[in-house]
């Protein structure tokens, strides 16, 4: 099972061997994958790296101050997040906090280097592991032997790496409130499109059939066109009946040329 890590810049590499070598003691039926090591010489660098994208179960991008904006990072974990419904992308922040990041990063599981956020990511991968994954018992005890070595060569990577020369600017207020009402947004999208989707004709709780019926009559009324009184409506009803009923109201008007009237609901 492919664990494929991301890094980007010197810090964030050496944490990113750190971590493929320590993952593979703990979990020896995993297969950690980091470009640095494991492209054969002579080998087509993106397609190689396409190919492992392509395979892996668990994403893992290693963030740092000097790489969290870097396009690279930002091409590998778009396409760890293209398989969101069977991948899972986590970043490792080596000398951040989850309230560094903006989108995109801002929205995967975030791990902490330390010996929860370690544990945590630990049976993350695991469960990945299906018949190959081990017991929860086993699991602790693998992490507690191997938890000091991890946490002892990663500490010594932070001691020797040189200090930034730049000071990391502090996001602003605004920024994150923005952030947050994005996301949020977006959530409430992506539930609403899947409530749609598993329970069929639904109009919002606000708005009877008949209601609807009488807000697109009146926007057919006022001249819009089919599709955009689909998108006035998109958080009311379902696009494909807005857009049908618009469509038959609209051609009677056309052809009419008079204000038409409310559709009969049987």
């Amino acid at each position: 099972m492919n664990v494929f890590i991301s890094w980007s810049k010197n810090l964030s590499k050496e944490c990113a061997e750190i971590l493929r070598d320590w993952i593979k003691c703990t979990l020896q039926a995993s297969e950690p994958w980091v470009s640095s090591k494991d492209i054969d010489k002579g080998s087509l660098w993106f397609n190689e790296i396409n190919d492992q994208l392509k395979d892996t179960k668990v994403g893992i991008v290693c963030l740092t101050k000097e790489n969290k904006s870097n396009p690279w990072i930002l091409f590998e974990s778009g396409a760890l997040a293209k398989g969101l419904s069977a991948n899972r992308v986590c970043t490792f922040l080596i000398d951040l906090t989850p309230a560094d990041l903006a989108n995109p990063l801002a929205q995967f599981n975030h791990t902490m280097p330390n010996q929860e956020g370690m544990k945590s990511l630990l049976s993350t991968i695991n469960k990945e592991l299906g018949e190959n994954a081990l017991d929860d018992r086993i699991l602790d005890q693998v992490f507690e032997t191997y938890w000091p070595l991890f946490e002892k060569k990663f500490n010594e990577v932070i001691r020797d790496s040189p200090a930034s020369d730049e000071l990391e600017p502090t996001r602003s207020s605004d920024d994150i409130l923005t952030e947050i009402l994005y996301t949020t947004r977006t959530l409430d999208k992506r539930i609403r499109f899947l409530e749609k989707r598993t329970s069929g004709f639904h109009v919002n709780s606000d708005f009877s059939t008949v209601a609807l019926n009488d807000r697109i009559v009146m926007l057919v009324n006022k001249g819009l066109q089919p599709e955009e009184i689909a998108m006035e409506l998109e958080d009311i009803a379902p696009k494909e009946y807005v857009m049908n009923v618009a469509i038959s109201l609209y051609k009677n008007r056309k052809y009419k040329d008079v204000s038409i009237e409310k559709p009969t609901i049987k």
